[in-house]
């Protein structure tokens, strides 16, 4: 097996077989040339100027690929330990607009969950046809099914609001918060496929634990998590500018529906269309955002998939 060495002058690289780089346990990381920034990670050869500047081996960088992130998430859970339990508002389900329509209950609220199926089929869509590796393809997997179910789930909550059925309504929600953070993981810090549904059953016990104790703590950690910690992982990894912008736009517009949702009557009495119906509105365009981001993968996972080897 060639042994590494630094590329030369005029960029020449030799391929080393994928099941032998397997083997010996290297992952691959350019840094930037003197044409810009070069990929970050994946098989393929360095482009002409470019220069490899680190070789690792994947158990020697796990620990500080994940210093930040965890550090972050343990501050987070202090700061929701030290703040003692949070009840749900008594007047949770009393939602601003209550107007029929097309014979349903309370109908803005139920037919706005129609982005969210068809955000969540278009990704589907994305997913079946993507070339992306197969953790990567099945934790964005996860989050578009969380997102037909999501819209199933709002729906069937919003014909009748209860705690009973508000159950159906934050169980997918919490799965998709977990599977886009443990997509962004996987696509950024290089973390192994099983995180995605470890991830996910964390989502649902979140809920779990709601429903037990009416303590929302573990549920807003899930929904806060992914806010504070993709931005973290694309920076750790330089992540290309329009991957940035993708996200940067998708939490935007999430943190703006959350506060649509704080203005829900506000906002029915300014314009006529609650801030919970803009709520669903403003989440479905964000996971479009993200939907479009997965779609121009492809152009990065149609290269090679050969290693490069200096």
């Amino acid at each position: 097996m060639p042994s590494l060495h630094e590329c030369d002058k005029g960029g020449s690289s030799t391929q080393l077989d994928k099941s032998e780089a397997g083997r010996a346990g290297i992952a691959w990381r350019y840094g930037r040339g003197r044409k810009g920034i070069l990929p970050k990670k994946g098989w393929g050869s360095a482009p002409h100027g470019g220069k490899v500047t680190a070789l690792f081996r994947p158990g020697a960088r796990m620990f500080s690929r994940f210093y930040l992130p965890s550090c972050l998430t343990l501050l987070l859970v202090s700061v929701l330990l030290l703040h003692g339990p949070i009840p749900q508002p008594l007047a949770y389900h009393a939602f601003a607009d209550t107007r029929s329509l097309l014979g349903m209950p309370n109908g803005a609220d139920v037919l706005s969950n129609l982005g969210f199926l068809l955000a969540g089929a278009y990704g589907l869509v994305l997913a079946w046809r993507s070339r992306a590796e197969r953790g990567l393809r099945a934790a964005y997997a996860a989050f578009f099914g969380a997102l037909v179910l999501t819209a199933f789930g709002s729906a069937y909550y919003h014909l009748a609001p209860d705690n009973a059925r508000l159950v159906w309504d934050r169980l997918p929600i919490a799965m998709a918060c977990a599977a886009l953070l443990a997509a962004a993981a996987r696509d950024y810090l290089d973390a192994p496929s099983s995180a995605a549904p470890l991830l996910v059953a964390i989502g649902v016990g979140s809920v779990g634990w709601w429903a037990f104790s009416g303590d929302l703590r573990p549920y807003l950690m899930v929904q806060l998590l992914p806010l504070a910690l993709i931005p973290v992982m694309q920076w750790q990894a330089r992540a290309p500018r329009h991957d940035r912008i993708a996200f940067g736009c998708a939490i935007g517009l999430y943190v703006a529906a959350k506060l649509c949702e704080t203005f829900d009557g506000a906002l029915f009495d300014a314009l006529g269309l609650s801030g919970h119906t803009l709520k669903h509105l403003l989440a479905a365009l964000a996971a479009v955002f993200i939907a479009r981001h997965f779609r121009d993968r492809k152009s990065r996972d149609s290269g090679s998939t050969h290693p490069p080897f200096c």
